[in-house]
């Protein structure tokens, strides 16, 4: 087999199944394990995966992106123990931002309902979710919804977003790293993600490890611009401050 078919077989799996395990790959391609290693630090370097011990996890791209389904199987309980904290940090907040996603929507879920909210987002789960709660007013963002997320976009999202002022934003990402801020695979995402930002007096982004060191397609915004980032614990400590040192306060769940 050809070195960039046994890359685009590897890359493949990942997509796939979540992740790719180095030795079941090899065995399944009758290679050594070291050369799958070596193809996934290329694959690496080319910013098409992530390495991790045993193994490696897909970025998401312009050219690939994982669903509501997949994200709402993969890791529940960290996201969980992430959601619990981020809502801890609502503080006297009356208007609050919920982004796309999952975790966001673990968040807003975890939100307490026992003074009056207002909260505004583009996730239709999100809207179902909180739909039902006496203390809390939903604003759904219109515009196109994309069926992969469930969530609106385009231009009707952002001219909502833009005749407003909030009070704290709930921000996720496909990928976050010191170098290039928080990005997205798809610029109509990061428009509404962008302008929620801008929008927002206080900023939190929340979201698991696999997330950290990754540059999707779209640029949206800087770790500078937000006031804490919430994750789980499997991200080291020296990362985590690293990432404090450009200004947000760093927890891990």
């Amino acid at each position: 087999m050809r070195a960039d078919e046994r890359k685009r077989r590897i890359l493949a799996r990942a997509r796939a199944d979540g992740r790719v395990d180095v030795a079941e790959i090899a065995a399944e391609l009758e290679v050594a394990q070291e050369t799958v290693r070596r193809d996934l630090r290329l694959l690496d370097e080319h910013g098409l995966v992530r390495r991790t011990h045993g193994g490696a996890f897909p970025v998401e791209s312009a050219g690939y992106e994982t669903g509501l389904k997949f994200r709402s199987a993969s890791m529940v309980p960290e996201k969980r123990r992430i959601a619990q904290l981020a809502a801890e940090r609502l503080g006297d907040a009356e208007t609050v931002f919920v982004d796309e996603g999952y975790t966001p929507q673990l968040v807003a879920e975890a939100l307490p309902t026992g003074r009056p909210l207002t909260v505004i987002t583009a996730s239709l789960p999100t809207a179902a979710a909180l739909s039902e709660s006496p203390t809390i007013t939903v604003l759904l963002l219109g515009g196109r919804v994309r069926g992969r997320t469930m969530a609106t976009v385009d231009h009707w999202a952002t001219r909502m977003l833009s005749e407003m002022v909030i009070d704290l934003a709930y921000i996720g990402a496909n990928g976050i790293s010191r170098e290039h801020g928080l990005t997205t695979p798809d610029p109509a995402v990061g428009a509404v993600k962008s302008q929620a930002l801008a929008a927002a007096r206080r900023r939190i982004f929340v979201g698991v490890h696999t997330k950290f060191g990754v540059a999707s397609f779209h640029r949206f915004g800087a770790v500078a611009d937000l006031e804490a980032i919430v994750t789980d614990s499997v991200l080291p400590s020296g990362e985590a401050h690293r990432y404090a040192l450009l200004g947000p306060k760093v927890v891990r769940a």
